[in-house]
């Protein structure tokens, strides 16, 4: 496809339209994005960008509007994240692996203008088409009855106006939370909170021109948009997009692209080292991995460390376009468990159950944040932000955590997660890192239970490696030295696997459900 001369002229280089196209003015022919084989240069992606936004524009989209893409990861997402903001559009990746009904919620809750579907999900939304509210579909490829080809629409643009300005708190992207409870909720963000993501990660990585990186988590949540692709292509580096997790290809990709730095979930990196391969791969083009999503167990930890290989993890969430706190690699170890401190352009404090915040060390309270990357709130939800941000821009997390002497965050576990034991907290996450030292436990989850005498009691559900056992009895006994009596699981619920939803998290929910129906 020949490029037309990039069109830039509005002021605001926060803007996510903006930046990417300074970037790619200054390196047209660097490598973006490798995607099944085929590179896109920043040159290539700056200019489907541009072009893409002529179509939506010429289809009705107007600054406000809602343009969103539902598929596989795919450089293309990313072209329609950037040409839904040259034309001032808010952008909406919809997580394809929720069911139709879900889709049609979250369809329908964000009114969606212009929705872009890969050839995987088409089907899906012809099924959901005459619920739906919107206004016109595209597809990649050929047309075909309902649906017009985001191609053919882009080779018919043969001049591109200019870029449509926008201010720092105006919303760029909507992203859905993954509603284990209720309804999901779209935790808006705006152009500064992406930019200061981009600028927290980049301080707190050292991205550069000369990296390489690996993604294979879904670009629909944040730690596949945020953590690792938006502020590798600020830098000027290079990303490898796989369109899914697959463990083989995730090592594959390491040794062929000569990756620097890779990011996945703990589940994604305990598939990996199950793997027969694993102890032989080559990695020794590793500089870091970033560990996102849900805490990662000490074993994991030391196992890549063992191999030379350093390891970093942060503590975020959606409503605040990824991390608000980062540990870094060199500390993993000294600071065993710890999420680090504060971001750059972030704050976090503890709360106890009245609100106060807590300024004592190692007292567990509620985390708040507050900083330019955090969400002003649920799209269409002013209850649920109300209840979340207070007058001061702090944002409760739900999540439970104490700061240590030295002000590093350690996160105890989700707030609705604990478990109240003839009166003792209990906090699962803390029982789940002792057990998954066991070495036949592949993945363990523990919930509460209710119990007549003890009002609840830990449930740990664990998954076996395969040719292991495990009875309740030897799994106390192993964690007996380094638990409290009271905190030992006094059930075992043995899984084939424990059931997670699309953003790789413990569905904690599910489980409980399942205690409460035995």
């Amino acid at each position: 496809m020949k490029s037309p001369a990039f069109s830039t002229g509005f002021s605001n280089a926060t803007g996510l339209a903006e930046w990417f196209c300074r970037r790619a003015e200054r390196g047209p022919g660097r490598p973006a994005v490798t995607y099944d084989g085929e590179t896109w240069s920043y040159g290539d992606l700056q200019a489907r960008a541009e072009r893409l936004s002529v179509a939506l524009q010429a289809g009705g989209v107007k600054p406000g509007d809602r343009v969103a893409f539902l598929g596989f990861n795919h450089p293309l997402i990313l072209a329609t994240l950037f040409a839904a903001a040259r034309i001032g559009a808010i952008f909406i990746p919809l997580n394809f692996r929720l069911t139709r009904r879900e889709l049609e919620f979250i369809i329908n809750d964000a009114g969606i203008h212009t929705l872009i579907v890969d050839a995987d999900h088409c089907a899906t939304i012809d099924e959901a088409r005459a619920s739906l509210t919107c206004k016109r579909y595209l597809r990649p490829g050929a047309p075909r009855a309902g649906w017009e080809s985001t191609e053919s629409l882009m080779e018919d643009c043969s001049t591109v106006p200019p870029a449509v300005d926008v201010a720092t708190d105006d919303v760029a992207a909507i992203m859905y939370t993954s509603g284990t409870t209720g309804q999901p909720k779209g935790a808006m963000l705006t152009h500064g909170n992406l930019w200061a993501n981009n600028i927290n990660w980049m301080l707190a990585v050292d991205y550069a021109a000369n990296d390489t990186v690996l993604n294979c988590a879904p670009l629909f949540h944040v730690g596949g948009l945020c953590v690792t692709v938006l502020p590798t292509l600020l830098a000027g580096g290079h990303v490898v997009l796989q369109r899914s997790f697959v463990a083989e290809g995730f090592l594959r990709a390491i040794k062929r692209h000569r990756v620097s730095v890779a990011f996945a979930v703990p589940a994604m990196l305990l598939a990996v080292t199950q793997l027969s391969s694993f102890n032989q791969a080559d990695l020794s083009s590793l500089r870091l991995i970033i560990a996102g999503g849900a805490p990662v167990p000490e074993p994991l930890l030391r196992l890549f460390n063992g191999r030379g290989i350093p390891m970093s993890q942060g503590f975020g969430m959606t409503e605040s376009a990824s991390a608000v706190t980062f540990l870094e690699a060199e500390l993993a170890m000294s600071k065993l468990g710890s999420c680090g401190k504060a971001t750059a352009l972030s704050e976090i404090r503890l709360i106890d159950e009245k609100g106060a915040a807590i300024a004592a060390p190692n007292v567990k309270g509620e985390i708040c944040m507050r900083g330019e990357n955090v969400t002003p709130g649920y799209w269409n939800r002013p209850q649920a932000t109300a209840e979340a941000l207070d007058k001061e821009g702090w944002f409760r997390s739900g999540d439970i955590g104490y700061l240590d002497a030295e002000g590093y965050l350690y996160v105890c576990d989700r707030l609705k997660d604990m478990i109240i034991s003839g009166g003792e907290n209990i906090y699962p996450a803390e029982i789940e890192n002792v057990l998954y030292a066991h070495p036949a436990v592949a993945e363990v989850a523990v919930v509460g239970a209710p119990d007549a005498r003890w009002g609840e009691r830990a449930v740990a559900f664990v998954a076996l490696k395969p040719n292991t056992l495990l009875s309740l009895e030897e799994m106390q006994n192993f964690a007996a030295d380094r638990l409290a009596r009271y905190k030992l699981p006094r059930e075992l619920r043995l899984v084939d696997a424990l059931p997670r939803n699309s953003n790789g998290k413990v569905l904690k929910t599910e489980l409980r459900q399942r205690c409460a129906a035995a």
